[in-house]
C-alpha cells in the first residue's frame, strides 16, 4: 500500500469523513508545505503521548485531573453526566452550568457491543456515595440509545441521596450534543426535570 493510499485510509476512520474527503484532504495536505504536515503530525503525536482521563470525571486532560475538577469556583454538588468529552465542551460554551462533569465514555447499544461494563457508570455512582452531590444531571442524547443509558444510569443511582434529573427535550431527538447551538443545550440545562 502507498504512503498516499495509507494516510487516505486513517483519514477516512476519523467521524464524518467518508474516503472523497479523505482523499481530498490527502491531496490539500500534499499541496502544502513539507512544514505544514509535519506541524499537523507533530501535533497529532504530542496528544497521543500528553492527553489522558481525568482521574475523578473522565474528562481529558493532560494532567491527573483536568481543569474543571480543578476549579473551587465549580458547584462541587451538581455533576452532569455525558456521553462523551466532547460534550462538556458543548454544555460549556453555554456558560449556564457551573457544576462538575463525569464522562460515562459512550452509550449503551447492544447492537454495537456496548454493554454496561463498557461506561464509567460505577465510578459515577462512588462519586455520589462518596457524599456532598445533591444532584446529578444526566444529558445523554436524546436518541434510543441515550434514553437507554440515563435510564440505566438512573436504576444504578436508585437508593443514593441524590437527585437525579435529566436535561429537557430543547435537543432535537436524533441530534447530538456537539452540533447543538448554545441556546437550544442553555435551555435543555435549565428546563432539566427530575427523572420519575
Amino acid at each position: 500500500m502507498s504512503a498516499i493510499e495509507d494516510l487516505v485510509t486513517e483519514l477516512a476512520r476519523l467521524p464524518t469523513i467518508g474516503r472523497k474527503s479523505a482523499l481530498r484532504l490527502t491531496y490539500h495536505l500534499l499541496k502544502q508545505p513539507p512544514e505544514q504536515s509535519k506541524r499537523l503530525a507533530s501535533a497529532l503525536t504530542v496528544v497521543a503521548e500528553r492527553v489522558r482521563k481525568c482521574e475523578r470525571c473522565n474528562n481529558l486532560t493532560e494532567d491527573m485531573r483536568c481543569a474543571i475538577c480543578m476549579d473551587p469556583r465549580r458547584d462541587q454538588g451538581m455533576i452532569c453526566a455525558v456521553e462523551e468529552a466532547g460534550d462538556i465542551a458543548a454544555i460549556e460554551r453555554t456558560g449556564e452550568f457551573r457544576g462538575l462533569f463525569h464522562v460515562l465514555g459512550g452509550r449503551l447499544s447492544p447492537l454495537d457491543g456496548v454493554g454496561p461494563a463498557d461506561l464509567a457508570v460505577e465510578s459515577l455512582v462512588a462519586r455520589v456515595r462518596e457524599g456532598g452531590v445533591r444532584e446529578v444531571i444526566l444529558a445523554t442524547n436524546p436518541k434510543l440509545e441515550g434514553e437507554a443509558t440515563a435510564l440505566y444510569v438512573q436504576e444504578q443511582l436508585a437508593g443514593q441521596a441524590v437527585l437525579v434529573t435529566r436535561i429537557a427535550r430543547g435537543i432535537p431527538i436524533g441530534g447530538d450534543l456537539e452540533y447543538a447551538d448554545g441556546v437550544t443545550i442553555a435551555q435543555a440545562i435549565s428546563a432539566r426535570r427530575e427523572m420519575a
